[in-house]
């Protein structure tokens, strides 16, 4: 990804919006990757049992889906720097919950509200309008870049997020989980001073930037009625695939790295600093591969691969072994991530983008609700020793890209490349 497209993206007014964007992004992630890795063994530790952290995660991914919801089909009629600066704000309300009580039903009220997150993965009710005020930032010839860039970030303040953890894990002062959920609590207020910096050149406009369509917008109600078939038979998809890294989200990994070989909260830090780390360098590759093999093979090829890779994990004698695997499983995984965008905002008019991007983020959302009350039930017994999570999450996700490569093969999105 050449530098000098990066700075032709975030120049302009338009540039400021998302250059905002992709600074609150990457505070929000610096977040999830801290409280990520301390969430299960906190909840273990206030005398939660293991199904109440699939029950809460579970909540904090339907708080997911109905916000997403409600932001797919009426942020552009509210405003779409209104809405996440009121979604910051109940996330900053969120982490003081967690930070200062212990009271489960406290807990799983502020899940809903709050974007808790099992991992770096950004299934949020933010993400879709992000996703809409970068689209309409740039043409679409850039799209895979900005997004790129939008993820990378992201990637990299989740690895400095790990590394957070596992410095609060270290010291005995005070409890890891209570200090990281305070952190999260300041980086949310951080992400709605930068929202309330956004222009109104983020709001909807007709045609986008620099693509008019003469049809006048209509209600935002009608929106999810209008996206094509392919917008949502690809939504569907993407719910399998969710689900499919559900099973193996940071949170899950976290548990099972700590009960299959002892790893301490202070290694499991480490482990996934360098665990978001290397997808972020990986994934600089996506716009390159993208334009030399098109929008399907960034999005499958090196999904696939870590799919198979994940599936090797539970085979692995010792923890540097299944480290190791991790690793490589990570430095593909995260590669389709820009190319499904850009594909996202290809395929539809610029006026239904926030609708196409949250209605995608949504049915992400739903299966991810679904997927710790799943990963859970199988972390018990000889199928926790097992990894029957990382293992059932490996085949439903090489099947999901056998799938989208069957139905999509043949759609063009040579437009959408760059």
């Amino acid at each position: 990804m050449a530098f000098s497209q990066v700075n032709g993206i975030f120049t302009g007014a338009s540039g400021r919006n998302a250059r905002l964007v992709v600074a609150a992004r990457a505070v929000r992630t610096f977040g999830y990757g801290c409280t990520s890795v301390l969430l299960a063994e906190m909840l273990t530790q206030d005398g939660d049992a293991p199904w109440q952290t699939g029950l809460l995660l579970a909540v904090a991914a339907a708080g997911s889906v109905a916000f997403s919801l409600l932001l797919g089909l009426f942020a552009d009629r509210w405003g779409r720097r209104r809405v996440l600066i009121v979604c910051g704000m109940l996330m900053a309300l969120a982490g003081v919950a967690f930070a200062l009580s212990e009271s489960f039903p406290v807990l799983v009220a502020a899940a809903f509200i709050g974007t808790i997150s099992p991992s770096t993965n950004d299934n949020t009710p933010f993400s879709g309008v992000e996703q809409a005020i970068l689209a309409q930032s740039c043409d679409r010839a850039r799209h895979t870049t900005v997004f790129t860039f939008y993820n990378v970030t992201a990637l990299g303040a989740g690895a400095l997020g790990g590394l957070a953890a596992a410095g609060l894990g270290a010291q005995d002062l005070v409890s890891a989980g209570d200090a990281a959920f305070a952190l999260y609590a300041l980086l949310a207020a951080t992400t709605v001073v930068l929202f309330a910096r956004l222009s109104p050149l983020a709001e909807a406009r007709p045609g986008g930037l620099t693509e008019p369509e003469p049809e006048a917008p209509r209600p935002a109600e009608d929106r999810a009625a209008r996206l094509p078939a392919a917008v949502r038979r690809l939504a569907a998809l993407f719910a399998i695939d969710a689900f499919a890294g559900g099973l193996a989200v940071q949170a899950v990994l976290a548990w099972w790295f700590a009960h299959r070989f002892g790893a301490s909260t202070a290694q499991l830090g480490l482990v996934f600093f360098a665990a978001n780390l290397v997808p972020a360098l990986a994934q600089l590759a996506a716009p390159l591969l993208a334009a030399r093999r098109g929008l399907l093979a960034a999005m499958l090829v090196p999904h696939l691969a870590s799919n198979l890779v994940l599936a090797l994990i539970p085979l692995a004698p010792s923890l540097g072994g299944a480290v190791a695997l991790l690793l490589l499983r990570q430095a593909l995984s995260k590669i389709d991530v820009p190319a499904r965008q850009a594909f996202t905002a290809a395929v539809v008019p610029a006026r239904d983008r926030t609708a196409a991007a949250s209605m995608t983020s949504l049915a992400r959302s739903i299966a991810v609700s679904v997927s710790p009350l799943a990963a859970t039930a199988l972390l018990t017994g000889p199928l926790a020793a097992a990894g029957a999570p990382l293992l059932l999450g490996a085949a439903l996700a090489i099947g999901y890209d056998l799938t989208v490569w069957r139905s999509y093969r043949s759609t063009p999105l040579g437009e959408a490349a760059g």
